[in-house]
């Protein structure tokens, strides 16, 4: 089994400043007179914890933002009846097959693919950023399953 490490540049950065805060925190307290170590403590404590709560709230805000403007498909909703003798029925091939004889031609597979989701509802802007295909492509086979979907 191979293990590769992949960089994460945030959690790095993050990691520094907490380990920078940290050695600043002890130096200051190591510097400060007996007398004033205790406010000291109580100051750097409150700050901490009020950056780790703002930093709780601004991840948590940012994922609810994320999951917002890009819904997934869960495992758990794809099921059988995605994929089924009929489901290709309607699949515009005639407008596609210029664009796979094309120089940069997307994958038929991913085309498909691109089908089954538009059929289930998914948006042109959706497929693109999930599948990368073009915005014409996408738009082509969004509009095609809504046409297939309103003769249903």
């Amino acid at each position: 089994m191979t293990v590769t490490l992949r960089p994460h540049t945030r959690d790095g950065v993050a990691l520094i400043v907490v380990a920078l805060v940290a050695a600043l925190e002890l130096t200051a307290l190591r510097l400060a007179s007996p007398g004033l170590r205790p406010g000291i403590t109580g100051f750097l404590l409150g700050a901490s914890v009020a950056v780790l709560a703002m930093t709780a709230v601004l991840v948590h805000r940012r994922r609810r933002i994320a999951a917002h403007h890009h819904p997934s498909v869960s495992s758990e909703a794809v099921d059988a009846s995605w994929f089924t003798a009929r489901t290709l029925d309607g699949f515009p091939m005639e407008a596609v097959r210029p664009l796979l004889l094309g120089p940069e031609a997307p994958d038929l597979n991913r085309l498909y693919m691109a089908w089954v989701l538009a059929l289930h509802g998914h948006d042109t802007a959706w497929i693109v950023s999930r599948l990368g295909l073009s915005h014409d492509v996408a738009a082509l086979l969004v509009d095609a399953a809504a046409a297939r979907h309103d003769r249903s």
